[in-house]
């Protein structure tokens, strides 16, 4: 037998060497195995790997052209570059022990001159991808189709106002949804990048909402008619590129879903640099998903707040990483989602080493998050001092104004009949202080 080609002849596997590790190839705090609440790490994070970030990121800037070093990449078009590509990025999931990974139809097959001809070059690079999966195990969390980045998309996909575009873009997702249900996908993501508008003198919102939503409801009707089980996410985000975006923030795609009759079918990944662009927390928008019960998946990165566009950074805070594992662990887990790293290296990191080095810090941040929110729900003192600041609405008028059942005329009475009302204290700073115990 030919042995396989190395691409990364110079990285160890990577593996768990605890907190006094040194060695930058090595994991201090990411353990596969460890329990946490009973389950092994590895289940609870369910870390992904986002292809067009690791194999197909030049990490060019508005400023800059790409500096980033991909020595198996010959610059080509082709569908036997594309497979190769595929073979590189297995190596990196298998080095870096990451058990999924994410795409969209454009990174990992190129867009040729025809969509026949790009529908081919998906199936074979598909093949490519299928072969790896069951030669090392790895899983894809989900997949979707790249409607944004091809200059036919400038003025939309799904609310364009060219029919013709609206057409390829349902024929591009139907071959997307195929592929992925092909491969496993425990998700398919929807990411409306141009469904938008920079301004409202060339726009019918209206119409251009009805045509999203019809466009959704297509999906839906083909996904049942393929058998694909797994869920539809929706990912939001505010602005960047359009100047306004129909999926601005999780409340706006919940309220869409509402409106037209999808909210049984949809849940939403939500990513923290969106978050960041619309004036969100991360904890404030998985907490709006969460609450309606559709958090579904999860896209790790980090923005910076004195920059106004999406910088996709490597997430390296422990206090936002606390706060999604404290969602995350109070949603009782994943269910087909997980921790996909929609993030890239900086343009100064441009080798092969620094895709490692990110990956690891991430994880290693995250498996700190995921061990503290076990210690904060262990020791019980938050959840403790929220269920007492609520305690009067679990007397009886409390329940029956939550069931719906009391009056105006009811309430009035009884505030009639009581003292003036004296609150408690909010104790923000005894919470913050607290949590700080643990971090």
């Amino acid at each position: 037998m030919i042995p396989r080609q190395t691409f990364f002849p110079g990285i160890p596997e990577i593996t768990y060497e605890g907190p006094g590790s040194k060695n930058p190839f090595a994991f201090r705090h990411y353990n596969p195995e460890e329990l946490v609440e009973g389950q092994p790490m590895r289940e609870h994070l369910r870390f992904a790997a986002a292809y067009w970030h690791v194999m197909r990121n030049q990490l060019a800037d508005p400023f800059g052209g790409g500096t980033a070093l991909m020595p198996w990449d010959d610059g080509t078009n082709s569908v036997a570059n594309a497979q190769k590509r595929v073979r590189v990025f297995f190596e990196f999931l298998e080095k870096t022990g990451i058990d999924y990974y994410c795409f969209h139809d454009r990174d990992v097959a190129p867009e040729l001159e025809t969509l026949a001809a790009s529908h081919a070059a998906l199936d074979a690079v598909a093949n490519t991808l299928g072969e790896e999966q069951a030669r090392t195990g790895k899983k894809l969390l989900w997949g979707t189709a790249c409607l944004f980045a091809h200059p036919r998309f400038a003025q939309g996909a799904a609310t364009s106002p060219s029919l013709p575009v609206y057409t390829h873009a349902a024929a591009q997702v139907k071959k997307a949804l195929e592929v992925t249900h092909r491969l496993g996908g425990g998700g398919y993501v929807f990411w409306g990048g141009r469904e938008g508008y920079s301004t409202l003198w060339n726009t019918d919102m209206k119409r251009e909402l009805d045509h999203l939503a019809a466009f959704l409801h297509m999906a839906v009707a083909y996904k049942k008619e393929v058998g694909f089980t797994g869920p539809f996410w929706i990912e939001p985000k505010p602005r960047e590129p359009s100047t306004h975006q129909y999926d601005s923030d999780a409340a706006a795609c919940l309220n869409f879903l509402r409106e037209y009759g999808l909210l049984d079918e949809f849940e939403l990944n939500i990513e923290t640099n969106h978050a960041t662009l619309a004036g969100h927390t991360m904890k404030h928008e998985l907490t709006v998903a969460a609450a309606a019960g559709k958090l579904g998946s999860i896209d790790a990165n980090r923005g910076d707040e004195l920059i106004g566009w999406d910088t996709d950074q490597f997430p390296t805070d422990l206090y936002l990483a606390l706060d999604v594992m404290l969602v995350v662990l109070g949603m009782g887990g994943f269910k087909a989602g997980g921790l996909n790293f929609d993030a890239k290296r900086r343009r100064e990191s441009h080798t092969p080493e620094d895709l490692f080095h990110a990956h690891i810090g991430g994880m290693d941040t995250f498996a700190r998050g995921l061990k503290m929110a076990a210690a904060v729900r262990a020791d019980g003192r938050c959840a403790d001092f929220v269920k007492a600041r609520y305690a009067t609405w679990d007397s009886p008028l409390g329940q029956k104004i939550e069931q719906g059942k009391a009056t105006l005329a009811e309430l009035e009475k009884v505030a009639l009949g009581q003292p003036a009302p004296v609150l408690a204290s909010g104790g923000q700073e005894y919470l913050e202080n607290l949590v700080n115990e643990f971090v």
